[in-house]
């Protein structure tokens, strides 16, 4: 018979010290059957664990409530001792819980189950052995503080393998965004096998999404299925759909607090041309030659896409075109431009002209002598004309 215990009993996080010495020797006979009912238990109480106990999976079951039974009872006897090594093997069987796919909840039933059924033997023993009230209180104390703390094992350990799992599963769609933006772009089947390492559905269109700064403030927002990663100074993000009703507003909803530039709507195989113009356009807006304010669509600015596809080239044809005007002043030149300009829009209307301008005809009509004295037959040329007002659009928007 266990002495009787007079002292209160020890209400800290590990009440098994309080526990007589002599606890252990009396629980330990009785552990491998313990072991076997607590076994049948779970799984005939908890459906993820009801097939049959074979391989790894009956060998981590087993060894599982077999170390935690024979743990439970070292403690009552050496509760000081250092178990360190122990506590991991339970971190393990939370992460085996996520790699498995499973939830948390039927590994914490099962420790809930092992418990009812461990302490229902205990009290037997202790019965038999007519334990005092106050001993038999410190014994279901600690067992049930026992699971807690293999739960909080578990659960410690499941959250590191969701967390591993996400930033591997991240490390995997970045690859993906990396190979689908890819000059020259790969083979298809190996876009293919990268999207199924990275759990993602090859969607019938997607459209690119580049924007400056944090890759956290504006992928939050996104539309489920987007995937994300940094291209060059950018962030982008591939939205599947993007044609989808409503789409357009989501993204501009996204967009709300900074700049983000949206690429043509393409087949995947094309995503490089969609993060193009992405990027062409997000450089235009963040250069204030288009709308720069939210969502800033590439497909409503291709005039100026075109434009400005090559600055270098277009400053050149500039120069070439513009050479009459070299030889006026800065005024000067500025009001011609701008008449040029105005009769190259309003067709020769001079009427129309002088509204635009908000000057008199009688000047229109001045000005555009000065022009067909410098400009010469150049003026009746319609490439010259076509070249001349991609000329000036670049002119009025630098």
């Amino acid at each position: 018979m266990v002495r009787e215990q007079n002292h209160a009993p020890d209400l800290s996080a590990r009440p098994w010290v309080a526990l007589p010495p002599e606890t252990a020797q009396l629980l330990r006979p009785g552990v491998p059957g313990v072991v076997d009912e607590v076994i049948a238990a779970i799984r005939a109480q908890v459906p993820a664990y009801a097939r049959p106990l074979e391989g790894a999976f009956g060998q981590a079951i087993r060894t599982g409530v077999q170390q935690a039974l024979e743990q439970f009872v070292a403690m009552a006897g050496r509760p000081e001792e250092d178990r360190s090594d122990m506590r991991q093997l339970y971190v393990n069987l939370g992460r085996g819980e996520a790699r498995e796919g499973r939830s948390m909840e039927a590994l914490l039933a099962a420790y809930r189950i092992g418990a009812r059924v461990a302490w229902r033997r205990v009290a037997e023993t202790a019965r038999t052995a007519q334990l005092d009230a106050v001993t038999l209180a410190l014994l279901a104390e600690a067992i049930f503080a026992y699971i807690d703390e293999l739960s909080a094992a578990s659960a410690e350990g499941f959250a590191r393998e969701q967390a591993a799992e996400a930033g591997e599963l991240e490390r995997r769609r970045r690859r993906l965004l990396r190979l689908l933006v890819a000059s020259p772009a790969p083979e298809p089947p190996a876009v293919e096998e990268a999207a199924r390492d990275a759990r993602w559905e090859l969607p019938a269109s997607l459209a690119a999404l580049v924007w400056r700064g944090s890759p956290r403030w504006l992928a939050a927002r996104l539309p489920a299925g987007a995937i994300v990663g940094p291209l060059d100074e950018l962030w982008c993000a591939l939205v599947p759909d993007p044609a989808a009703p409503g789409r357009r507003r989501e993204l501009a909803a996204a967009a709300a607090e900074q700049r983000a530039a949206l690429g043509t709507p393409v087949a995947w195989p094309e995503t490089l041309l969609s993060a193009r113009r992405a990027v062409a356009a997000h450089r235009l807006a963040e250069e204030g030659r288009i709308a720069s304010r939210g969502l800033v669509v590439a497909d409503d600015h291709l005039a100026a896409l075109i434009v400005h596809g090559d600055d270098a080239l277009l400053a050149d044809l500039a120069r070439r075109r513009l050479a009459p005007l070299d030889g006026e002043t800065a005024s000067s030149r500025a009001r011609l431009t701008e008449t040029l300009a105005a009769w190259l829009a309003h067709q020769g209307s001079v009427p129309a002209i002088a509204a635009a301008l908000h000057v008199h005809p009688q000047t229109v009509r001045y000005r555009l002598g000065r022009l067909r004295d410098r400009f010469g037959d150049e003026l009746d040329d319609p490439r010259a004309r076509f070249e001349l007002g991609l000329c000036l659009v670049g002119v009025r928007e630098s």
